[in-house]
């Protein structure tokens, strides 16, 4: 299966909230913002985003939930809003990926209604400019 890059999060960090509890597993929330860019889609993280993390005591389970709001333009130069509800699981880094994912997205834009109901995937990527969040729909 091949994949087609839809477009790109640069994401920058508020704030964390983190939670330790007496058995060793962790709960970090992060608030962020950001930008998008891509072929399909550019504009911004609304506030209120937000990334959820759990981690084991073991640090073998670390899963991620992130929610939020983009608002900007889509391929055809028209204003929209995607909402972004993404699931994912840490990896053991390869080319510094952090985690992988599997979006869900809801979009009010006409032109890119198609994502509503796509098979779509995501990588959580470390660079030296922050973090990125990649998005890709199955082609």
């Amino acid at each position: 299966m091949n994949f087609e890059e839809l477009f790109t999060l640069h994401i920058e960090i508020n704030e964390q909230t983190l939670l330790e509890n007496l058995h060793g597993d962790s709960v970090v929330m992060i608030s962020f913002t950001g930008t998008a860019t891509g072929k399909y889609f550019t504009g911004k993280v609304l506030p209120g985003g937000v990334d959820t993390q759990i981690i084991g005591k073991d640090k073998e389970r670390h899963t991620l939930s992130a929610r939020y709001i983009l608002e900007g333009k889509d391929f055809n130069g028209d204003d929209c809003k995607i909402y972004i509800e993404n699931n994912g699981y840490a990896v053991k880094n390869p080319n510094n990926v952090l985690f992988r994912t599997y979006p869900k997205i809801i979009t009010n834009s006409k032109a890119l209604s198609f994502l509503n109901h796509e098979l779509l995937t995501g990588e959580v990527i470390s660079t030296d400019k922050g973090i990125y969040i990649k998005f890709y729909r199955a082609v």
